[in-house]
């Protein structure tokens, strides 16, 4: 019986340590420091204003304008881009106009948004327009033939669709910001890149100012939760064998039983 004890107080030991880990990591992050206001967009991929996770972006801009912000997404993150456009006055204005937000991998390649609202229509009396684009997860490795999203630099490009010509060129603010969510080992899968997507990877070329990476650099793909779970796990099945065999060995040789039986 002592030795079940035993065995029950290293569990619980195990269980809270496990949990305290968890929780130390969470406070860590929100003591971070909040990224200070980006002020200003590019007009192009190549002109694109670098752009952290948590930091808001503000521009000022023509309605007509194609406003384009740069930022790092790593494996195993789901990314949201959030989007508000401020409309002109009211009284200046002809008719409702079509907003739209659009992401882009390192390659280029058009993410589908998972949820949210990419495009919206608003009315001509409308203050302001907000969009939100949430991406899938980000893989650490995906088969070439595969539009999976890869860790690396994303862009975000905020634009109008549909807008009267006589409403060209009055001016806009529009404000941005990219939050992003551990998926957890659950969406961790095996192999990893080469180097991440971002701008000028693989060339001698010097990268642009889009070429922006996390704080803390970018992950190397192998590491996950899966594996302090994996961990643990083992050690609880250590803990039972030995607690099943505690229970199950009996007190010994009855002292009946002759020597040598």
């Amino acid at each position: 019986m002592r030795t079940t004890r035993v065995v029950r107080r290293f569990a619980v030991t195990t269980g809270a340590a496990l949990l305290a880990l968890t929780g130390a990591a969470g406070a860590a992050a929100d003591d971070d420091d909040k990224p200070e206001e980006v002020t200003e967009a590019g007009t192009s991929f190549r002109t694109a204003t670098a752009l952290r996770i948590d930091q808001e972006a503000t521009a000022e801009a023509s309605t007509g304008d194609y406003l384009y912000w740069a930022f790092p997404v790593d494996t195993g993150q789901r990314a949201t881009v959030h989007a508000t456009v401020k409309l002109p006055e009211a009284a200046t204005r002809h008719a409702a106009s079509t907003w739209q937000v659009d992401v882009y991998d390192g390659l280029r390649r058009r993410q589908a948004c998972r949820l949210g609202t990419p495009t919206k229509t608003a009315a001509q009396d409308a203050a302001s327009v907000s969009l939100s684009c949430s991406l899938r997860t980000v893989r650490s490795w995906s088969e070439q033939w595969a539009n999976d999203p890869l860790p690396g630099t994303y862009y975000l490009r905020l634009t109008v669709t549909d807008l009267k010509a006589d409403d060209l060129g009055l001016p806009v603010r529009a404000e941005a910001k990219v939050t992003a969510t551990d998926a957890g080992g659950a969406q961790a899968v095996d192999g990893a890149l080469a180097e991440p997507l971002v701008p000028g990877a693989g060339s001698d070329k010097q990268q642009t100012a889009a070429a922006v990476e996390p704080e803390d650099g970018w992950s190397g793909g192998w590491w996950s939760s899966r594996w302090l779970w994996t961990a643990a796990g083992g050690v609880l099945a250590a803990l039972a064998g030995v607690g099943g065999y505690a229970l199950t060995r009996g007190s010994g040789r009855p002292a009946r039983v002759p020597q040598g039986m």
